[in-house]
């Protein structure tokens, strides 16, 4: 059966997260039930990750199998015809081998995580960023932020629910910078993250831009290795998905939880 890998963009606000569950819609049933009405085929869509619920993507991947070879631009311009009245678009579809899996072939997840840092609160992007109205020390924040870069034991900043059995990941980057405008950004990239990490990451840099926290602070709560130690959990508004990268290395069985 062709293989297609599907880049996809969408607003969080409207489902109950990535992954098909029963009490809401979600992206994977969206798109689902796109390729069926395409298609009229009932098929499962594999995911990169698995995003909460209010969490975005600019750049989520996912793979389907499907029983004709369609041109790959008829699969996308079909996709997004089928759920033109979702906030949920098929950017592009792409021909791809058996051997590729969306999740385990990742080599590389990207996530941006948006503070709105002014007195006033936001309009336009309401629902889309964290808005945290006192001005934030972006350059501690950076500091802060590098001690948690590396391969650590990141327990006390992933969810309860969380269900990696192991808590140990390298985390490759982890950046806070001035983005455009009256935006902060928190970038971090890494192979898999656990539930809820970068939210947990970005609630606990906004008490060290408050001067609320050091550096000090944050590496005694990492290495204190306890839930309870985290800053508070951001909220799912100013996350995003925005790339997954996929290489020839052997693939990993870590699961790629949303952070």
């Amino acid at each position: 059966m062709p293989r297609y890998k599907l880049t996809i963009e969408y607003d969080g606000r409207p489902y109950c997260g990535w992954q098909r569950q029963d009490n809401g819609l979600s992206v994977q049933e969206v798109i689902e039930t796109g390729i069926r009405g395409f298609t009229k085929e009932t098929v499962t869509l594999f995911g990169a990750g698995r995003t909460d619920a209010g969490v975005h993507a600019t750049g989520q991947v996912a793979h389907v199998d499907l029983a004709r070879d369609w041109p790959e631009d008829t699969v996308r311009d079909a996709l997004n015809a089928h759920i033109r009245d979702e906030l949920v678009s098929v950017v592009a579809a792409e021909r791809v081998g058996a051997d590729f899996d969306a999740r385990f072939s990742a080599r590389k997840r990207w996530y941006l995580y948006r503070i709105f840092n002014r007195r006033a609160p936001p309009a336009v992007d309401r629902g889309k960023v964290w808005w945290v109205w006192k001005t934030l020390d972006v350059a501690a924040m950076h500091e802060a932020a590098q001690a948690l870069v590396g391969t650590h034991d990141f327990n006390t900043f992933r969810s309860t629910h969380c269900q990696a059995k192991n808590p140990i990941r390298t985390l490759e980057e982890l950046s806070v910078t001035k983005g455009p405008g009256d935006e902060v950004h928190i970038t971090a990239m890494a192979q898999s993250f656990l539930h809820n990490q970068i939210r947990s990451f970005a609630g606990t840099l906004k008490l060290v831009g408050e001067h609320r926290w050091t550096t000090a602070d944050v590496v005694a709560a990492l290495d204190a290795r306890d839930r309870t130690r985290c800053g508070p959990v951001a909220p799912p508004d100013g996350l995003y998905l925005t790339k997954i990268e996929y290489g020839n290395a052997p693939k990993r069985t870590l699961p790629a939880y949303e952070a």
